[in-house]
């Protein structure tokens, strides 16, 4: 059939809907057995046993002049049906209501098919009415949808909303229908809000609402029911201004009130309601009206006639891109710049945020987000991911909830894997940013996240690395950002508008040579995207630029590279609020010693920097020109290796050797004063460049030492092939593993960073290697270690491995024993080994190369994981976590609030909105 243009219709002029089916209903004398027998009023039963009457009704509707008639299926949904028992014939209804109302309006105007409220509200956290997931709902409203859309609906409106949530179900319902059916209707959306405070019934503002169903792209967005038109003046005048969509207006006649005998009377006279809509329609653009609740055909009559001949208002062109919570919206851009988008409820960037995912409490986590909001986060990026639990994303589904709840800034999924991220976009009411889509294995994951984050209208940030790995040069980072465009924008659909590039950043703070322009490359590649991709929006972790050094140290960098990036053109910034200094407020000393890190102008910018700071965080101690004069050569060589000295270390190791021997030199006082340097470093007292320093001093010292290792020994203690597990670019714990080791006597097969598992089992092999070791920092890439361990098993190879690193726990090395996971209690034989850090990893590669020794570890392990394996996955003996558990990170100073702007701005204020407030007197 031939499909009728609504939406052009609505370009053309006014269109009007019809008035209230109940109100109607009541100027019939209907009986219980009108309702098929039903103990009450189920209008959608007449549908079934009256179909006369409810055609009555439209034609009633259309005489008076509406052009749009609403099928009789407001509480058509198998849910609300259930109510009456009625759900076995919910398609029926839905598809005879439709063709009840396409028979009374004929071919010339237009039938909208009714999905209202299932009674649920999904975003809630109440047991009763929260307890429904997002694909139950999107099922109940395809079906009903389908209906409505076989039997000749024109559009489908989805109103008297009230949860956001489950208007998004709705939405999709729709579309899953359309695609079933294989006919496609505009969509509109009316939501309710309630006359004190004009919030729909979670919370949830106009600004929240329009930002969260633009981005749906539906077609027609307004509001419905629960007030008179005056209530809803200001929502209407905000969507008349800023939606881009035509806006409709469907009050009911006013707010009802108690009559005598207990009857519901709504006040609002046809004349009043009407006058104030035609009032709509000139003044705010509204294309779109009718009447709900109360509302006859006397209503409609009265309102056909005032908005006849009227024009519906110019949209507005699409403006600033937002993003939303279910509480309200804010610019995806901020003015000034950036986005402060919190970093603390991360599971990989903060310990207290660890600790409470694992011990399940929400709640304080909830309060972390809080402090973030306040601090001055307008984001809140979220990560869930734990090496100790599986269920990554249920716990991403409650921690959204929560907060979408109760905190009013939007939320960034902070997930690379698509399952996590469809759960969270799920439970996310508003408009979200999702981080991040990659193509460090190829495409397959982008071409899965993207038309998720398209379908729920979400943002996307996407990190500049590719096959080849991240981009280090501005080149390469405009180079896959240019490329990635083309695939989520061209492609898939995406607006550009809501795609975010993060151009990485790197840590300045180890020493390594290969990262120093790693600051000026990031900075330059921020303002190339920006010039040479219109549209796009960047985004930084900035943080990570400062990662191993001490807080004081972190702020300032932290705080100057933002600043350089914003200029740049940073449009969102990843970073703690409440860690950032004012540029300005930073001693010139400390600006010139950063920038000379951030823009490598020198080549002792690090050892400035940190001398700096670490001065600053202690009394300067007044050393002697020799500081080892009159020490004894273990107490010297203790000393040269904590205070990084290295110059003379080769004569001590002499004395020392010469003294005590050259085995006791090594375990008695370099591996001692090596593990205080990184017990130091575990408790924050030493940054992370002091310990590399350190370990280059204790290289040093053993290079000398070699040389009588080798006269007494003679041959190397064994063999271990040590790598970064594939996709991972960190290998500081694993070059500190490597020197210890070395140290000690091993041979050591390093093969560097990003290393496939194929390339570490040949190397194993190749060398007849004695135990391979695996570091990763990321949960993401820690993947790679039992699949590292399936292959070997799958091979009946028998290399011992150890694993370690950040993201890993001893509970992880248990399970990674088990090579085919829960489906078999098969154990990888020749072990698995968690090591905390390289002092472990020496202790364990001791027991390795030792027959009894070995066969004890490998059997005290498989024991262990088998207990663990026995017990609940979730632990519920985890201590508490209190506020007394972490260090207090709280400002201590105030900084002097800006004002939003300077000079004077105009605004064009109505009269009539400021008469009220007018001295008349004075006048």
């Amino acid at each position: 059939m031939a499909e009728r243009d609504y939406i052009g219709a609505i370009s053309d002029h006014i269109v009007v809907f019809d008035g209230g089916m109940g109100a109607t209903l009541e100027m019939f004398d209907l009986t219980q057995e009108d309702y098929g027998g039903l103990a009450g009023k189920c209008h959608e039963a007449l549908v079934l046993n009256r179909p006369d009457v409810i055609e009555g009704v439209h034609s009633s509707m259309i005489e008076a002049g509406a052009e749009v008639v609403e099928t009789d299926t407001f509480q058509a949904s198998r849910i609300k049906l259930e109510e009456w028992g009625l759900e076995d014939h919910t398609e029926e209804i839905n598809v005879r209501a439709a063709e009840i109302a396409r028979k009374a309006a004929g071919p010339d105007r237009f039938v909208a098919g009714s999905i209202g409220p299932t009674g649920h509200l999904p975003a809630s956290d109440d047991p009763t009415l929260g307890n429904i997931r997002f694909p139950e709902l999107v099922t109940v409203f395809t079906e009903q949808a389908a209906g409505l859309v076989k039997g000749g609906s024109d559009l489908i409106i989805i109103e008297t909303a009230q949860d956001i949530l489950e208007v998004k179900a709705a939405i999709f319902g729709a579309r899953a229908a359309f695609e079933e059916v294989g006919r496609e209707v505009p969509i509109q959306i009316s939501v309710s809000l309630l006359p004190n405070g004009g919030k729909m019934l979670l919370g949830t503002d106009i600004q929240a609402v329009l930002t969260t169903l633009e981005a749906l792209k539906v077609d027609v967005i307004g509001l419905n029911c629960s007030t008179g038109p005056e209530d809803m003046r200001d929502a209407i005048r905000y969507l008349g201004e800023n939606s881009t969509v035509p806006v409709h207006c469907i009050p009911n006649a006013g707010l009802p009130l108690q009559g005598p005998d207990g009857e519901t009377i709504f006040p609002e006279k046809p004349g009043p309601l009407a006058a104030t809509l035609g009032e709509f329609v000139e003044r705010y653009g509204v294309g779109v009206v009718g009447g709900c609740c109360g509302t006859t055909p006397e209503h409609i009559k009265a309102i056909s006639e005032r908005v006849n001949g009227l024009k519906p208002g110019p949209r507005p062109e699409p403006g600033e891109i937002r993003v939303s919570s279910m509480m309200t919206s804010t610019p995806l851009v901020q003015e000034p710049t950036p986005t402060m988008v919190g970093e603390r409820v991360n599971s990989q960037g903060s310990r207290r945020a660890k600790e409470l995912l694992l011990a399940e409490d929400y709640d304080t986590l909830n309060q972390v987000a809080e402090d973030q909001v306040e601090g001055g986060a307008h984001v809140l990026d979220v990560c869930v991911a734990l090496t100790e639990r599986q269920d990554e994303d249920e716990q991403m589904r409650q921690v959204v909830k929560r907060i979408s709840l109760t905190q009013p800034a939007p939320i960034q999924i902070d997930s690379t894997e698509p399952d996590v991220i469809k759960t969270a976009l799920e439970q996310i009411p508003g408009r979200a940013i999702v981080n991040s889509v990659n193509l460090e294995a190829g495409r397959d994951k982008l071409d899965t996240v993207v038309p998720l984050a398209k379908a729920h209208g979400a943002c996307l940030i996407a990190l500049t690395i590719d096959e080849v790995g991240m981009a280090k040069t501005a080149d390469r980072k405009v180079e896959i950002a240019k490329r990635i465009t083309g695939m989520v924008c061209d492609e898939h659909g995406l607006d550009r508008e809501a795609l975010i590039f993060d151009d990485l950043t790197f840590t300045l703070t180890t020493g390594d040579e290969e990262w120093r322009p790693s600051a000026i490359e990031t900075i330059e590649g921020i303002r190339r995207i920006k010039a040479e991709i219109p549209g796009v929006k960047t985004s930084l972790g900035v943080s990570n630029v400062s990662f191993g050094v001490g807080q004081p140290a972190r702020a300032v960098l932290n705080s100057i590279f933002l600043h350089h990036c914003v200029d740049a053109g940073l449009d969102l910034a990843m970073v703690n609020p409440n860690h950032i200094k004012p540029y300005g407020e930073i001693p010139a000393e400390e600006v010139e010693l950063t920038e000379d890190l951030v823009f490598n102008r020198r080549e002792d910018a690090l050892e400035r920097f940190i001398s700096h700071f670490e001065s600053k965080g202690e009394e300067a101690e007044e050393e002697a020109e020799d500081a080892t004069a009159g020490m004894e050569p273990e107490e010297a060589l203790h000393f040269m290796i904590l205070r990084r000295k290295k110059e003379g270390v080769e004569d001590w190791i002499d004395k020392s050797v010469e003294k005590i021997g050259a085995v006791p030199t090594l375990n008695d006082v370099l591996l001692p004063a090596m593990k205080e340097v990184g017990d130091k470093f575990g408790a924050g007292e030493l940054i992370l460049p002091f310990v590399l320093q350190s370990a280059e001093v204790m290289k040093k010292a053993v290079a000398r030492l070699e040389n009588y290792l080798d006269r007494i020994e003679g041959h190397t203690k064994g063999k271990v092939v040590i790598a970064t597990v594939f996709g991972d670019v960190h290998d500081i714990g694993k070059s500190l593993v490597n020197t210890i080791l070395t140290n000690n006597g091993y041979t050591v097969i390093d093969l560097g960073k990003q290393v496939p598992v194929d390339t570490i089992i040949d190397a194993a092999i190749e060398h007849d290697a004695d135990a391979i070791g695996l570091s990763a920092l990321l949960v993401s890439t820690s993947k790679q270690m039992p699949i590292a361990v399936q292959e070997l098993h799958s091979r009946g190879l028998e290399y011992p491995v150890m694993i370690g690193g950040a993201a890993i726990n001893r509970d992880f090395g248990r399970r990674t024993l088990y090579p085919h996971g829960k489906e078999s209690d098969e154990v990888y034989a020749p072990g698995v080994i968690y090591c905390k850090d390289a002092f472990q990893g020496l202790d364990t590669m001791d027991a390795l190369v030792e027959d009894g020794a070995r066969e004890a570890l490998i059997g005290r392990l498989r024991q262990e994981a088998e207990d663990f394996r026995n017990k609940p996955v979730i632990e519920e003996n985890l201590p508490p976590v209190t506020d007394d558990s972490v260090r207090s990170t709280a400002s201590t100073d105030a900084p002097i609030p800006e004002p939003p702007y300077w000079g004077v701005r105009e605004i064009p204020v109505e009269i009539d909105e400021i008469f009220d407030h007018l001295d008349l007197h004075v006048l």
